[in-house]
């Protein structure tokens, strides 16, 4: 057994890496050489691989265009390969590569654009959870409703830009207004993605409601997440937030605890 993953192994560099294969893998073939049988195989890789990618950031695509998305996808190909027999799992660090690739530098929204389709493409795939038991929640007396832990649906995803990306995502969606113009000076944006059953959902979210988000996500207490967010954004509305995102089904849960 561990003489053939050692020559699987071997075949797997070969395809990737372009090494050569072990020799006790039959490379005789009637009509074509073993190099040929190797080629094919790294085309099939690459060809899964691009297809991977180009399911998973359909609007960068549609950005750059097919043949850059193509050149671009395979200079990604070749410097992160494929880690999981699940291609769901690939293409996680394509806004990464994007920051660093010179042919793409003028378009300088691209990366976060990358992330948000990451994003999207995650919550598309994670496991569903119910929607927060508002009827349960309503048994918890009012004098300790600061004391609870409030949890997020495993979905729920933000992606800081200084672009307008969620409005640049939104402009490439099927039956979108092909009449429009984006400002890309329009400031920086926080975009939120979350899914209600099987629809994912990319909405903008204020600075403030992101904020105590992001804190009841680091696992602080309802009361002690909206009194740091208040303390930054005295502005800041708790209830149309939690009515917001209890709606978007981004509050899926809710335990005791207590104020440290």
């Amino acid at each position: 057994m561990r003489e053939l993953n050692d020559e699987l192994a071997s075949l797997a560099r070969a395809i990737i890496r372009g090494e050569e294969t072990s020799s006790r893998i039959d490379a005789s073939y009637p009509n074509y050489s073993g190099a040929v049988a190797i080629e094919v195989y790294r085309n099939n890789y690459r060809g899964n691989l691009h297809d991977a990618l180009a399911g998973a950031y359909p609007v960068v695509k549609q950005l750059v265009g097919d043949d850059f998305f193509r050149f671009m996808a395979r200079k990604f190909i070749e410097q992160y390969p494929s880690r999981s027999a699940n291609l769901h799992h690939y293409g996680i660090e394509l806004a990464d590569f994007v920051v660093t690739f010179t042919p793409a530098q003028e378009l300088v929204y691209l990366a976060d654009v990358a992330a948000l389709e990451w994003a999207y493409h995650v919550a598309y795939f994670v496991a569903d959870e119910p929607p927060l038991a508002l009827d349960r929640l309503a048994q918890i007396p009012t004098e300790q409703y600061s004391d609870l832990i409030l949890r997020t649906h495993p979905a729920c995803r933000m992606v800081y830009s200084r672009y307008p990306v969620g409005v640049i995502w939104q402009a490439h969606q099927p039956g979108a207004d092909s009449d429009f113009h984006i400002d890309l000076d329009s400031g920086a944006s926080i975009v939120l993605v979350s899914r209600a059953e099987d629809i994912v959902q990319v909405t903008d979210l204020s600075a403030d409601a992101a904020d105590w988000l992001k804190r009841i996500q680091a696992g602080n207490s309802l009361g002690l997440a909206s009194s740091a967010t208040l303390e930054r954004y005295p502005d800041f509305d708790l209830q149309a937030a939690l009515l917001k995102l209890v709606a978007q089904n981004v509050l899926t849960d809710f335990e005791p605890g207590a104020t440290p």
